[in-house]
């Protein structure tokens, strides 16, 4: 076993250890799903909802969930801990290089936030039919894209802040426009127009993720907009990064 895989077993049996935002990420949008699709009226088609029912309309929203908890909650506090614990410092003094470190923190959330995002799939298919997404191939790009853009923009929070509080605080900056343009704190449907165009263009790219679910086709300039965030916040992120 070579010294990345040692890492990442190690540090999945401490990600487990304390499963809060772990469980969250993986079980919580599960759970909202199967209680709102239980609330009368969500399985009628809306007009706000373009016709569609609203629990379909939802269903992007709960995505947004996985990613925001572990990329903006989770992650920015866990390598904040490490550097306030000096763990990083006196990792860059072995031949381990820290990056291994952060490479497996990234690994692991991300694989926690993708097998979140397929038990709403699987679950919103088998307990409320909510359809696959007709055009996979375009939610597939755009999904790897919003996953890339809100990691990045959590591993910024983390490249600042000195404490693992400093760097959830930080991270909230984020992680509430996030989840409001994303419609988990009211539908997007019902959001006023305005704000539904700027969510349209925010990470993780919620009305992307739709629009490649319901098959009317994604628009190049949303895809523009997650590579530009995904880019240019890996870049920040990487740029500020200090390792103490």
């Amino acid at each position: 076993m070579n010294t990345f895989a040692k890492i990442t077993t190690t540090e999945t049996k401490l990600f487990l250890r304390a499963p809060f935002m772990a469980l969250g990420g993986l079980l919580l949008p599960s759970i909202l799903l199967l209680a709102i699709g239980a609330i009368p009226g969500m399985h009628e088609p809306h007009e706000a909802a373009g016709g569609y029912r609203l629990i379909d309309a939802w269903v992007p929203s709960l995505i947004v969930i996985s990613l925001a908890m572990l990329a903006l909650q989770s992650i920015p506090a866990a390598v904040a801990t490490y550097r306030e614990q000096g763990v990083l410092r006196r990792l860059a003094t072995t031949p381990v290089h820290p990056a291994n470190l952060l490479g497996a923190q990234l690994l692991i959330h991300v694989v926690v936030s993708l097998a979140g995002i397929a038990l709403v799939l699987g679950l919103g298919k088998a307990v409320y039919d909510v359809p696959l997404p007709k055009h996979p191939l375009s939610f597939a790009l755009t999904l790897v894209l919003g996953v890339v853009a809100t990691f990045a923009l959590g591993l910024i929070a983390a490249a600042v802040a000195r404490t693992s509080k400093a760097a959830t605080g930080v991270a909230m900056v984020a992680f509430l426009p996030i989840m409001f343009f994303g419609g988990v704190y009211l539908p997007r449907p019902f959001l006023p127009e305005a704000l539904r165009r700027i969510g349209d263009y925010v990470p993780p790219g919620s009305q992307a993720l739709q629009d490649a679910w319901v098959g009317t086709g994604v628009q190049p300039l949303q895809l523009a907009a997650l590579a530009a965030f995904a880019v240019f916040g890996t870049v920040l992120a990487a740029k500020l990064f200090r390792w103490e």
